[in-house]
């Protein structure tokens, strides 16, 4: 009888790797021939700046390089594009094509920082620099694109509160999780469709206006594509300005698909690290993973944890996420946990705590 072939750990490491590289291969020759297809096209280059944040002596930078249509003159788009209108498709926010390893200059508070984009085109890189508190303005630029700027929030170490939020199902009802859905509201549906959640907009004005040195960061597994619709809407629905930290779809070193989840365990852990005397009033949902992720955090870091709200979804919006998490008993927890199915709720909970 002929036996069973078996793979060793480093076998089955070594195929792993081979199988990532050929993925990785593909992966790059399907962005060039976009890129190609863009230049036939004549798409042009664009330097796209993200607001960004940090300390007196460092900036946390944020931008992305990438080949983009150019509206035809007269038509709608272009009309869109000069008066701001968010009647905008979404689709259109991803027929941007990515510049991989791009060299990008930077400039803020005097200093000159020069980097790469990475594989995605994206620019995610800390520039040692002095600066006093508050809002500053960042330039970026690649090569052959013109020069955009940025608002960086430099944030004061005598800080002692910030504020990070979900998007999805926490600021803005969406209900992505279900296929069809994600797929209706990221490339269908126009911007002004998306609902703000009943009194989160107050809630975190509030929030603002009883601690106003507080940053506020907006840390979702949506696809930096979508950052300058969420921009607007956060804008346009007038949630306080803050951060986007957002991902990229496509493969890492190691996954076929990038892990949201990691992706927020992965900023958090960073943001405590970066100010380790702060403490964060953390927002989310219980229809994905955000229970587990803050979770986790308020564990190993409970003194940076003030408070946790949690948005409760109804039934309907429960079946479109695909349930609810199974972690509600937060019992032996040091760390206040809020539920409501609204920013009122979630007001009355940290009023109670004192932090409004």
């Amino acid at each position: 009888m002929e036996m069973a072939s078996q793979h060793t750990p480093a076998q089955q490491a070594v195929t792993g790797n081979r199988v990532f590289r050929l993925a990785h291969v593909v992966s790059d020759a399907v962005n060039s021939v976009r890129l190609k297809t863009a230049r036939r096209w004549n798409f042009i280059p664009q330097t796209v700046a993200y607001q960004g944040y940090g300390s007196t002596t460092w900036v946390r930078v944020l931008g992305r390089v990438v080949l983009t249509s150019k509206p035809n003159p007269g038509s709608r788009a272009e009309q869109a594009a000069q008066n701001g209108n968010q009647n905008i498709r979404g689709w259109r926010a991803f027929t941007s094509v990515p510049v991989q390893y791009s060299k990008v200059e930077i400039e803020i508070g005097g200093v000159t920082a020069q980097v790469q984009a990475d594989r995605g085109g994206l620019v995610d890189t800390v520039v040692q620099v002095e600066l006093t508190p508050g809002w500053h303005t960042a330039v970026l630029r690649a090569e052959g694109t013109e020069p955009v700027t940025t608002k960086i929030f430099v944030i004061s170490p005598d800080t002692k509160l910030g504020i990070v939020s979900d998007i999805d199902d926490t600021i803005m009802v969406t209900a992505l999780p279900r296929p069809f859905l994600a797929l209706w509201n990221t490339f269908v549906l126009n911007e002004r469709a998306r609902m703000a959640t009943p009194g989160m907009a107050v809630l975190m004005d509030r929030l603002k206006v009883e601690h106003p040195e507080a940053p506020v960061i907006y840390l979702s597994t949506g696809p930096w594509n979508a950052a300058p619709t969420l921009a607007r809407f956060i804008t346009r629905n007038m949630y306080p300005s803050g951060a986007l930290l957002l991902t990229d779809w496509g493969l890492t070193h190691d996954r076929w698909f990038r892990s949201g989840q990691e992706h927020k365990r992965r900023n958090l852990e960073l943001l405590a690290e970066e100010f380790p005397n702060m403490r964060w009033v953390l927002f989310g949902d219980n229809g994905q993973h955000d229970e587990s992720i803050y979770s986790h955090f308020a564990q190993q870091h409970g003194d940076r944890v003030a408070a946790i709200g949690i948005r409760q979804l109804s039934a309907s919006e429960a079946v479109l996420a695909g349930g609810h998490s199974d972690t509600g008993d937060h019992t032996g927890s040091k760390v206040p946990w809020i539920y409501s199915p609204d920013g009122a709720g979630m007001a009355k909970g940290l009023q109670d705590l004192g932090v409004l």
